[in-house]
């Protein structure tokens, strides 16, 4: 039975660990990180149309709808490998902030080879799909498992890990934004010091034993090295996520974002207001109240 149309949800992720091992000959970082899956996430709509063309809508004006967007690249390596002779338009609607350290735009793309194998019945393994995602982006093998992870290499080496506690977790993006390719280059991998390296095997252990209080004991981004002190207002939001009751907090990724663990519900809700509306407005642009999305089968992108 052919499929006409599919809506899809694209999760957001957030690192509760990251560490650079080393810089490879050919530029690439190898990292270790715990990668997870967060509750916001945006929507994808596919259309199956007769024209044997990529057509894409966003709700953003200054985002592209042409090859420069991952979710074009993402169905154009589908459409060409298979030939596919129908075409399809994507109408994209954000909601993770943009160029944040949360994987939105590689999450999107995953959304859209795991939409274009099903519209079309390519298939397809979730395998088969996270070897060619990670053509389009490193993330993206990642972002069609989701949950809870292991990632190494350049981040397309995955080892799922068992789901974490569930708790609250507060996100802020403050208003600006942040070149990963700067971070990296920036980052002297062969001159941090052993205490600047996260503990990531400490972190896995923490998550085997369901122990929340060790997980975020040993939160860790060696990417803050670079960005905080290029941006301090990452630093001023840490802070004030912990004087609010955070029992952890840790920039995600390359940044700006930053995210808070809370153990108390009503802790977390203060702390939300006060970021939105409150002090904290001055810091944030974006402010979020989710919790841990944990992987319960690829129904969970429909």
């Amino acid at each position: 039975m052919a499929i006409s149309n599919l809506r899809l949800k694209a999760y957001g992720k957030i690192n509760l660990g990251l560490d650079v091992v080393r810089r490879r000959e050919n530029g690439y970082h190898e990292v270790r990180m715990i990668m997870q899956t967060v509750g916001i996430y945006d929507t994808i709509d596919i259309f199956r149309i007769a024209e044997p063309q990529i057509r894409v809508e966003t709700n953003l004006f200054y985002l592209p709808n042409d090859s420069n967007n991952l979710v074009y690249k993402a169905a154009r390596l589908l459409m060409d490998e298979f030939h596919l002779e129908e075409g399809v338009f994507i109408r994209l609607q954000k909601f993770i902030p943009v160029a944040a350290g949360m994987a939105g735009g590689s999450s999107d793309a995953a959304a859209v080879l795991f939409g274009i194998n099903k519209m079309f019945h390519l298939g397809l393994s979730l395998q088969e799909l996270m070897e060619r995602g990670v053509k389009i982006g490193a993330d993206v093998p990642y972002c069609l498992m989701r949950g809870t992870a292991l990632a190494e290499g350049i981040g397309e080496k995955l080892t799922k890990l068992p789901p974490v506690p569930q708790c609250q977790i507060l996100i802020a993006k403050p208003p600006i934004s942040v070149s990963t390719k700067y971070v990296y280059e920036n980052l002297h991998a062969n001159e941090l010091k052993p205490e600047d390296h996260p503990d990531i095997d400490g972190m896995i252990d923490a998550i085997y034993r369901q122990d929340l209080h060790g997980i975020t004991a040993r939160f860790g981004n060696v990417l803050e090295k670079v960005t905080i002190p290029e941006y301090p207002v990452i630093g001023e939001i840490k802070d004030m996520m912990t004087k609010m009751g955070a029992i952890g907090t840790l920039m995600s990724g390359s940044g700006p974002t930053v995210f808070g663990l809370f153990e108390n519900p009503g802790l977390a809700a203060e702390a939300y207001e006060e970021m939105r509306y409150g002090k904290g407005t001055s810091l944030a642009k974006q402010v979020y109240l989710t919790s841990f999305f944990q992987q319960k089968g690829n129904k969970n992108m429909i």
